[in-house]
């Protein structure tokens, strides 16, 4: 038996690399074509020339409250639902429709493992003729679908237990002696303490696929001392497969269906190899063409390749949310305008703006990282904040690397209490 989904997963990280290139002016040009939404945001854009990660970090971010916003103006409109972003014709490509919070609705097409998870289930030991407990939630929102269309395409058979009503789950895992569970880990974690409360045996799940939620080593640890292998998926309604872990245990291999990058929060520019930033997805799905797309979710890319032998990049996997909006003195301040303050003066390399005070008293320092001091810099910058968020600021001129490699652009350190 094969120890990969695929041979993909194996192949020279050039070869992925030139690959992937290739395939992006195709997409890019199939987005312009076919989704009205990427015809407006890329319509000053020539496909054919974008055949690198440099041209690609030149196109606009998407962030999902943009493509709400979109929606809700399409829908307003009485338009396309789905705000001009599918590529999709309901019946006879569209085989479902999901609502997220917002509400977002997102389409699913209609082939095999249309989200691509099965390969992650495949790295998390899930084989052919297994019974698989799925514990995601059926109702409106696509988790439960993810997971399945990634098992069924594996040859897994599912039990659609849902979410909720533990004693019945209990139950069922006692009659029917699944080998596997997807779902959350906190549901996973209650099924286990409700057993072993009840004298139950479901010790037939020995292996997961979790998701939803963060699941820290802390939690791995947990369920390993009470026998199940647990493996992180990170997956989403708008781009299908991001991430996976493997039995390696070192972060998340990256999807063979996407191109990521790891941008400065509130920006789309890259951020050097090891930093935390947010996650950018390209998708090279044609029903659904997303085009970096901004997941609002922090991480990093790991050096090196996995010990599987999987040759992909990693990523650290979720780190935190990378909308860091926060309201000082009534008005908010965006990471963006962070972003901008920075962008004005060629010295700063990193900034961070830290918001202190009780109640009403906030109070805001920008810290920033510069190259070399000049006369003046502070109060030019001082200024310049002034300028774009319409609140005064100190600034705090800090040595290149002495910020938290975290991701964080905006840190609210106010006391609540």
């Amino acid at each position: 038996m094969s120890d990969y989904f695929d041979d993909l997963e194996v192949r020279p990280p050039a070869e992925r690399e030139a690959s992937q290139m290739a395939a992006l002016p195709r997409q890019i040009a199939h987005a312009q074509t076919h989704s009205q939404a990427f015809a407006k945001i890329l319509q000053d854009v020539d496909a054919s020339t974008v055949v690198s990660r440099s041209m690609l970090a030149a196109l606009p971010v998407t962030r999902k409250v943009e493509l709400l916003e979109r929606q809700r103006a399409s829908r307003a409109a009485g338009a396309d639902v789905f705000g001009g972003f599918s590529a999709l014709v309901r019946g006879r490509t569209m085989s479902r429709i999901f609502a997220s919070p917002g509400p977002i609705y997102e389409p699913e097409g209609n082939r095999a493992d249309y989200w691509r998870t099965g390969r992650a289930l495949f790295a998390a030991g899930f084989r052919a003729g297994e019974l698989v407990h799925n514990s995601f939630s059926y109702h409106m929102t696509p988790g439960a679908f993810i997971l399945e269309a990634g098992a069924l395409a594996l040859g897994c058979t599912v039990f659609p237990a849902g979410t909720g009503q533990t004693e019945q789950q209990l139950e069922a895992i006692r009659d029917l002696r699944p080998s596997a569970y997807t779902g959350t880990p906190s549901f996973l974690r209650i099924l286990l303490e409700k057993a072993a409360e009840a004298g139950a045996d479901i010790g037939c799940i020995a292996k997961a696929s979790v998701g939803g939620e963060a699941c820290p080593p802390s939690l791995t640890t947990w369920f390993r001392d009470h026998c199940v292998q647990v493996f992180q998926t990170y997956a989403t309604a708008d781009l299908g497969l991001v991430a996976y872990e493997t039995a390696a245990r070192e972060g998340l291999v990256l999807d063979e269906g996407v191109i990521v990058e790891i941008v400065r929060p509130g920006t789309g520019d890259p951020v050097p190899a090891g930093e935390v930033g947010e996650l950018v997805v390209t998708t090279l799905n044609p029903n659904y063409p997303l085009i970096r797309f901004g997941t609002g979710d922090l991480s990093a890319v790991l050096p090196g390749t996995c010990p599987t032998g999987r040759t992909a990049p990693r990523i650290k996997g979720w780190m935190g949310r990378a909308d860091q909006t926060t309201k000082v003195k009534g008005m908010f301040v965006h990471p963006s305008q962070v972003a901008e303050v920075a962008r004005r003066f060629p010295q700063v390399h990193k900034a961070r703006l830290v918001v202190t005070g009780e109640m009403a008293n906030d109070q805001m320092c920008l810290q920033v990282e510069v190259m070399e001091l000049t006369q003046g810099l502070s109060e030019q910058i001082e200024t310049v904040v002034r300028e774009v968020t319409k609140l005064r600021s100190q600034v705090q001129l800090v040595s290149p690397g002495s910020l938290p490699n975290d991701g964080k652009v905006i840190e609210d350190s106010r006391s609540y209490q």
